[in-house]
């Protein structure tokens, strides 16, 4: 890990990766608030909080987004959770899935990410695959890794990566204060699925499977 110097020491050369108008990702979300509404509180610099979340320092809104729904729900869900040695399935609490849901929205507009995808995406920014391996109490590294980001790249409008949890496929942050007003819009007709009832629990449970991870409902199967 270079972390002996904080990352305003290095001249970062960061890579562009652009979403194109229209582009279909995927999230996980409360479903009392909108599917393309940003988080607006930001975290403690030092305590709690994920990734590259804003913080009171640099308090942008931010909204984490996937390619494909298994991967936005194995970010959401899989996170430092160990294989069950009895079933050797990964078992998520259904307290984890209730009153979330899983959408599908598309970008209204271009959208000019900083690529952390390859190992010379990550070299760009003067890291490795710490970054994006880096858990819990680290989180307060790599979200100031993320503003030093922002900082020398005033275009990007968030970051994409490979997903330590569902690799190759990607995941990726918006900034809202980069991206104008609406960057995203609901798919019509694509649906809102409801991950606390029954049926939803079934659907993630499919998408799961080749994770070996399930959701255990409190409903007798």
């Amino acid at each position: 890990m270079p972390g002996t110097l904080p990352p305003s020491a290095y001249a970062m050369r960061p890579n562009g990766h652009r979403l194109p108008p229209g582009t279909r990702l995927w999230r996980m979300h409360r479903t009392k608030r909108p599917a393309e509404q940003f988080n607006p509180v930001p975290v403690d610099a030092h305590f709690g909080g994920n990734r590259f979340d804003g913080t009171v320092p640099d308090p942008y809104r931010y909204l984490y987004l996937a390619e494909d729904p298994t991967t936005a729900l194995a970010e959401s869900l899989l996170r430092s959770l160990e294989f069950d040695p009895e079933t050797g399935m990964r078992l998520v609490p259904y307290a984890a899935v209730a009153g979330k849901s899983l959408s599908l929205l598309r970008t209204r507009c271009e959208l000019s990410l900083v690529s952390l995808v390859t190992e010379a995406d990550l070299a760009a920014v003067c890291q490795d695959s710490w970054l994006l391996e880096a858990e819990g109490e680290r989180y307060a590294k790599t979200r100031r890794w993320a503003s030093e980001i922002r900082a020398q790249m005033p275009a990007a409008m968030g970051l994409i990566w490979q997903s330590r949890r569902n690799r190759p496929h990607l995941a990726s942050v918006l900034f809202q204060d980069r991206c104008g007003g609406e960057p995203l819009a609901t798919v019509p007709m694509s649906g809102i699925l409801d991950l606390g009832s029954p049926e939803g629990v079934t659907e993630a449970n499919r998408l799961l499977a080749p994770l070996r991870a399930a959701i255990v409902p409190p409903w007798p199967d």
